[in-house]
Order: structure tokens, then C-alpha cells, then sequence
């Protein structure tokens, strides 16, 4: 017993002497830890400076129930309830029981509300006892932030989040996304917390260690009025139609900011949301918007003119072994520019077939040299791979090059189709489109965006204006012509694209087509490029370009041409009105015959007859009752004024 008794004591003081230090450390590590603290995360404005996004901060209020001591917890508690029953409406003597049985439970993270705003959380720190502090009152503060749209489901995609798992994988969707790791997270906060069993932690004081640094506000080029133009046209669009999924893109012309981009796709239920962004990601078959590029290269490498006659026969041409059709039946001969006005397939398989089946290189080049074969490389995070096939390719055959002539064989994004489009309107400046224009801390910019030419001249100007003018054509007369309005001009291309067609025979049972629309306006100095592609409409509905997508396209444009004031130039001031002579005259003659008598004013614009009556000779005063031109006098003309004499007129 007494050796037993010697090593108990020997290993007591190994432990306290020995390795004190090192559990000591072991103990301290299991009950009091550093948290880390979220910063908030940066704010996403529009262009007009609204908000797109924003942290949200809430708050968790707890008390340590045995933190205060007994005589201060029975002196704060009744006006501690009554402070709570004010806030939360239970009575008073409810919180004193609860709070008494935490107490006589020895709870130290008793909860008081949760999920609280800032200023309810302002409020609750001010009650008694809390107000003392986590020290003094026991109060235990916990801060969590949650991310809102205030838009709702408007852009939400192209707004984007960022999300990361308990793995730490981080999930990044659109402008939020793509800057969220550089500008938007900022950087994490510490706070000592201490074990207080059962698992929970209680911060040990009522500061943090380490502040969090919020993170940069995020400026976007989005135009919040002309998103709602656009998310709302293609919604109606798509329900009405019955479409699977669709999407809009406004470009600004000049400075390639997107304006506004939506993307909506069908539910289970029938209603629509934004699901994915198709716009930027998804790569498919452009159909018959893609015959203004084949036409322009054929232009440029003066293989043809706009006047080549072109022979579409009766609908129907046999490409090596293989019919295209044109729909109804058929154009006959007609000259290369109104093959793209009548978006005849035959007419540009022809062109191309006809030109470059022997060095189908000199075509690919071109679209090469265009950089169609690229990503335009823009911000947001997914961007979908163009495929233009080449002699070699697994995709590639004699039918390839007349199958991509109008759009088949090939596959782009529709905001890569909208940036070449975009480069016709600019005068051949191909620029990438640009979601962000500016990164700020408040007011102080930490980084600025600029446009980014990717393509300084597409083509000469001869071919530039000559595609201008058949894209002008296809509104006023061609395909789009159900598009066209006196009131304000458009230019682009319409598109019906087969989809899903890998087994043709199933597909006429059931045809599925893409319906596009590509263009901008005004036709003439654009401000705005525009693409519109709508996925698998109902046939039983329609599903022509200029049907389904069209109508889309001009009511953007519409609804931007009324909601933005229109400046007109003046090119002479010192124009003659005969109308404003003859009321200078009348006014002039009247000044100068009345400088003691009253002068007939009735007829006259209310402010010209007060003007004419107090600069006679004589001081009268007038009263005008309404406004407009006078209809009454109160003396009759010609009467002999006296000084100081009431004149009372009376206007409509």
C-alpha cells in the first residue's frame, strides 16, 4: 500500500510539474477555441446603382442564465420580462418562469430570439440585464448573414451565389460567383469561444478578436428598367407558346455592357424561373441567324455580290446525295441578297458549296480570323465552347460546309452569336461583352473595367454596309417583315433551327425547334444589339423565328424607344412662326395704343395680359382667377384707368 501510495503520488506530480504545460494546453484547446466570424459579403449594383444583391446580416440572442450574479438577476428579471413580453407577446410572468428554470438548470445558452434584424437586435441589447453585457448580463450575440435578391427571381442566375459545402467545394454561378473569391467574400474574423458542454460554445467576451473585413461592392452594367423590359417580354413569350426554355441578351453597342439578360426555363407545374444561364452556357445549332455570317464572308472574299443570282430551284436541291429545302415552295433564281431576305437554305448552301467546297480551309479561316471558334473568355464562370469542325473532324463531311452555310454542322452560344451581330452595329469592332463595370469600397474605386476590342475591323465597309442594308431589308420586307413599325427601325435576322433531330424519324412524330431572332437597333447609329432564342416551342402554337422570337425582340425595342427621351437636333434658331408674329404684333400695338385706357386682353395668354396691364402709365392692379387664355375682363376697353384701380381677369 505504501509503494502503491508513492507511485500515486509520483505520477501527480509528473502530471502537475512534468507534463503540466502539456495538458494544460490539451484542455485549454478542448474548451476554448477561435471561431471564425464571416465577413459581409460585397454589395451587387446595377448600372443605375440599384441593388442586385446584398448580405443581409441576423442575429441569434442568447443569455448564460447563471453569467449574472443571484442579487442582480432577481432585481433585472421582472423588468427583463416585461421587456421580452413587449417585444414577443407572451405575458410577462411566462419569461420569469423560463428564465428562472434556466437558471436552476445552470443553462448557458439559453435562447431569446433568433434570426433577428439589426435594429431588433439593437433593441434587445438595450433591455435590462442584457444591457450589461456578456460579462455583467450573461449576453450571448451570435451573427449569421443571408444573401438576398431584391430584384426576386429577376436575373437571379446572372446575379448568381456563391456556395461552399462542409468540403469545402465551392459552387460559383454568375456575377456573384465569378467575383465572390477575388472582390465580394472579404476577409474572415476570429472570436474566442468557450466549451460549455452538450457541444455549445459560448463566446468568452462580447468583441471579436479579429475583426472580418467586408468584402468590395460589385457595380454591374445591368440596367434594372431594361431587365424588366426583357424578363418580362420573354416570359410572356414563353408561356404563351408553351416553350421548354428560352433566353434574352441587350447589349450596348458601343461599350459591349449587357444591359439586361435573362434566361427562364419550364417547370413541372407549367410556370417558368431562372434555372440555368443558356445564354452564356449553352452551346447548340444557331440555324438561320449564322446565314448573315456565311453571307458576309462570302462578300468579303468577293466570291460573289449582292446581286449573284442564285438558283434555289423549286424548294428542293440535292447537296451530295443529301435534298435541303427551303420552306414553301421555293424562289427560284434570285440574287444573293435576297437569298439572306428570304433566309433561303438553298441560296446560301449554293453560295458556299459553290466557292469553297474545294479549300473549304478559306471559309473556316474567315471564321477563324472572326474568332468564332473561340470563347469570347466573358467574366461569368461556364461559358459554352463553340464547334466549328474542320476537314478531319469527326463532324466533319462533304455536307458539313452547305449544312453550316445556315447554321447547321456547328454550334455557338447565343451571346456569342449576339457579340458578331453586335460588331455589324459597331461600324466592325468586335468587342466582348462585359458584365462589371467597376469594383468600389464605398466611393473609392479599387479596380475599373473597360471595353475590351477583340476584333478591331470585321470586314471592309463596302461589305459592312451592304450586310447592314439586307439586315434592314429582312424587317421591312424579308422574313421579319411582320416585325416592322413605321415609328422605330430595326435591323437583324430571324432563325428556326431543328432540334433534336438525331433520329429523324422520331422527330416527326415529334419536332422540336429552336426559334431565334439576332439584330439591333435603331437600323440606323444602333444604341442597342439584341438577341432573343426560345427553345422548343409548342408547333401547335408556332415556331418560326419571327413569330415566336421576333415579337420579343421589337418589344424590347419598343418599350426602350418609349421609355428613353428622344433628343432632336435643332439646326436653325431664327426660324419665322407666323402664328408668334401676329401675337408679338397684337401685343406690341396694344402697349402702345393703351397707356391710359383699358385695352382688350381677352384672348390674349393670361401671362401676356398681366405683363401688358402692369406696364401701363398708369399703376393698377390685376387679379387673375384660373389660368390659360382670358375669357372676361372686369373693364370694358377703352375706359379711363384710375391709379391703383383692381382689374380682375378671368381665365380657361
Amino acid at each position: 500500500m505504501f509503494v502503491f501510495a508513492l507511485a500515486v503520488v509520483f505520477k501527480l506530480c509528473s502530471i502537475q510539474f512534468i507534463e503540466g504545460d502539456l495538458y494544460r494546453e490539451l484542455a485549454e484547446k478542448r474548451t476554448v477555441k477561435h471561431f471564425d466570424i464571416e465577413p459581409n459579403r460585397g454589395n451587387v449594383y446595377s448600372v443605375d446603382g440599384s441593388l442586385l444583391a446584398t448580405s443581409i446580416p441576423k442575429y441569434d440572442i442568447r443569455i448564460d442564465a447563471i453569467q449574472a450574479k443571484q442579487t442582480v438577476f432577481d432585481d433585472y428579471l421582472p423588468a427583463l420580462a416585461d421587456s421580452l413580453s413587449a417585444y414577443k407577446g407572451k405575458s410577462a410572468s411566462y419569461y420569469k418562469d423560463i428564465l428562472r428554470k434556466a437558471r436552476a438548470k445552470k443553462n448557458r445558452y439559453f435562447l431569446l430570439a433568433r434570426n433577428i434584424s439589426y435594429s431588433e437586435y439593437l433593441r434587445m441589447r438595450n433591455f435590462p440585464l442584457l444591457n450589461k453585457g456578456a460579462i455583467g448580463g450573461g449576453l450571448i450575440v451570435e451573427q449569421t448573414t443571408r444573401r438576398e435578391h431584391p430584384m426576386g427571381e429577376i436575373a437571379a442566375r446572372s446575379i448568381g451565389y456563391e456556395r461552399i459545402d462542409e468540403n469545402n467545394y465551392a459552387t460559383r454561378v454568375g456575377i456573384d460567383g465569378a467575383f465572390g473569391e477575388k472582390y465580394l467574400q472579404g476577409k474572415k474574423g476570429k472570436r474566442l469561444k468557450q466549451k460549455i458542454g452538450n457541444g455549445q460554445w459560448k463566446p468568452i467576451a462580447d468583441f471579436d478578436q479579429v475583426e472580418p473585413k467586408d468584402g468590395y461592392d460589385v457595380y454591374t452594367t445591368i440596367d434594372v428598367n431594361v431587365q424588366d423590359i426583357a424578363h418580362h417580354s420573354l416570359l410572356g413569350q414563353l408561356e404563351k407558346y408553351e416553350a421548354e426554355h428560352g433566353c434574352v441578351v441587350v447589349m450596348d453597342v458601343k461599350t459591349g455592357e449587357i444591359r439586361a439578360i435573362s434566361n427562364l426555363a419550364k417547370t413541372s407545374k407549367g410556370t417558368y424561373y431562372e434555372k440555368l444561364n443558356y445564354a452564356v452556357g449553352e452551346s447548340h445549332e444557331p440555324g438561320s441567324t449564322f446565314k448573315t455570317i456565311a453571307m458576309m464572308a462570302a462578300l468579303e472574299d468577293k466570291v460573289i455580290d449582292t446581286s449573284t443570282v442564285i438558283d434555289t430551284k423549286n424548294g428542293r436541291k440535292m447537296f451530295y446525295g443529301r435534298p435541303i429545302n427551303d420552306s414553301g415552295k421555293g424562289h427560284g433564281k434570285i440574287s444573293a441578297a435576297k437569298a439572306l431576305e428570304v433566309s433561303s437554305n438553298i441560296g446560301l448552301a449554293t453560295i458556299v458549296n459553290d466557292h469553297y467546297s474545294k479549300k473549304p480551309e478559306k471559309f473556316l479561316d474567315r471564321l477563324s480570323k472572326w474568332k468564332l471558334d473561340q470563347p469570347l473568355g466573358v467574366s461569368i464562370i461556364g461559358e459554352g465552347q463553340p464547334d466549328i469542325p474542320r476537314p478531319g473532324a469527326e463532324n466533319w463531311s462533304r455536307n458539313a460546309l452547305p449544312s453550316m452555310a445556315y447554321g447547321y454542322n456547328l454550334t455557338m452560344t447565343p451571346l456569342q452569336t449576339l457579340a458578331f451581330y453586335n460588331a455589324i452595329a459597331n461600324d466592325g469592332e468586335l468587342i466582348k461583352p462585359r458584365f462589371i463595370r467597376a469594383v468600389k469600397s464605398f466611393d473609392k474605386n479599387i479596380e475599373t473595367f473597360k471595353k475590351e476590342v477583340l476584333v478591331d475591323k470585321l470586314c471592309s465597309d463596302k461589305t459592312l454596309n451592304e450586310i447592314k442594308d439586307i439586315l434592314k431589308n429582312i424587317v421591312i420586307r424579308g422574313t421579319g417583315s411582320r416585325m416592322y413599325s413605321e415609328t422605330f427601325s430595326m435591323a437583324g435576322k430571324t432563325g428556326t433551327a431543328r432540334t433534336d433531330y438525331a433520329n429523324y424519324e422520331e422527330w416527326k412524330k415529334d419536332k422540336k425547334y429552336i426559334s431565334s431572332f439576332a439584330g439591333y437597333f435603331p437600323a440606323d447609329n444602333p444604341k442597342y444589339s439584341c438577341i432573343v432564342v426560345i427553345h422548343k416551342p409548342s408547333t401547335q402554337v408556332g415556331y418560326y423565328g419571327a413569330d415566336v422570337s421576333g415579337p420579343v425582340f421589337k418589344r424590347i425595342a419598343q418599350k426602350i424607344y418609349t421609355d428613353t427621351p428622344l433628343i432632336d437636333e435643332v439646326n436653325k434658331l431664327d426660324f419665322d412662326n407666323i402664328l408668334v408674329e401676329q401675337d408679338f404684333e397684337n401685343y406690341f400695338t396694344n402697349a402702345n395704343n393703351y397707356k391710359a385706357l383699358m385695352p382688350s386682353v381677352v384672348g390674349m395668354p393670361a401671362m401676356d395680359a398681366i405683363a401688358l396691364l402692369e406696364n401701363l402709365q398708369v399703376k393698377v392692379k390685376v387679379k387673375l382667377n384660373g389660368s390659360g387664355i382670358i375669357k372676361t375682363q372686369s373693364i370694358i376697353k377703352h375706359q379711363k384707368l384710375k391709379p391703383n384701380q383692381t382689374i380682375i381677369l378671368d381665365a380657361s
